[in-house]
């Protein structure tokens, strides 16, 4: 493992509109510092958290994984975020792993926020998604698969108990519900040992309800490194991989952990 730099951009999304929400983050982008080698955005940021996938999804040949294509290739930074998309007639809330060669992976939303109607509109996933950067091992997540720790919790049949090394979750997360979103982010980073990053949106959505962001990192033993509520914010952090050791060594709780299995 070597050190790697991460780049968190909390924003404001202008409600299903990708041109505006592209021309923004492309901006943000162009002023991150040279030395990030990986961006994440909110989930659905180019659209926000809509259910009209009938309108706004796209394949992944369509203008916002080409946009993502062109950025991270342009900037030599991965890009991260979900968005809309569409696959063989079925709708998906779709994470995009962009790499600056112009592979892409994907992770597809496992649990639909039913409260919200999401699973009416939507497909869920079936498989989680580990990626490899400069060493370390990054599990990629959705906002409401924060509620559900099973999904992310570390195997203990892994290499000294641990699947992955950071825990990401792109959101759309309400200010109403922020105490549980922030709460439940330290709880994932304490349980798995883990960095954990919560990149969340500000503002109004069009069905006018509010997020404060909170965009978080914390972690392994728990503890935010960083969180801002309420405004646009952009936080750069550089993870030395002899922190996170360090917390494992010296606390090896992982090995200790219940085996599973995921059906």
């Amino acid at each position: 493992m070597s050190p790697l730099t991460v780049s968190l951009i909390q924003s404001y999304l202008h409600w299903e509109d990708k041109e505006k929400n592209l021309q923004q983050f492309e901006t943000k982008i162009a002023s991150l510092p040279p030395a990030t080698q990986l961006v994440v955005l909110p989930e659905m940021f180019s659209t926000g958290f809509s259910m009209k996938p009938e309108q706004l999804a796209e394949t992944m040949d369509g203008p916002t994984v080409a946009w993502m294509k062109e950025q991270s290739g342009k900037h030599r930074k991965i890009i991260t975020g979900s968005i809309i998309a569409e696959e063989q007639g079925k709708y998906y809330n779709r994470l995009v792993w962009m790499l600056p060669n112009g592979t892409s992976y994907h992770y597809d939303k496992r649990h639909l926020f039913a409260y919200a109607g999401e699973d009416k509109h939507y497909t869920s996933g079936e498989k989680r998604l580990i990626v490899g950067v400069n060493g370390w091992k990054i599990c990629l997540q959705v906002c409401y698969d924060l509620r559900f720790p099973v999904w992310a919790r570390q195997k203990p049949s892994a290499e000294n108990g641990a699947e992955y090394d950071i825990l990401i979750y792109v959101a759309n997360w309400p200010q109403r519900r922020s105490h549980p979103w922030k709460t439940l982010l330290q709880a994932r980073a304490i349980e798995n040992q883990c960095y954990v990053i919560g990149v969340n949106r500000v503002g109004d959505d069009g069905n006018g309800i509010y997020h404060s962001g909170d965009s978080m990192l914390v972690d392994p033993t728990g503890d935010p490194l960083w969180h801002q509520s309420d405004e646009e914010a952009t936080y750069t952090h550089t993870f030395q991989p002899e922190t996170l050791q360090k917390v494992r060594s010296h606390f090896p709780f992982l090995q200790d952990a219940d085996n599973f299995l995921i059906l």
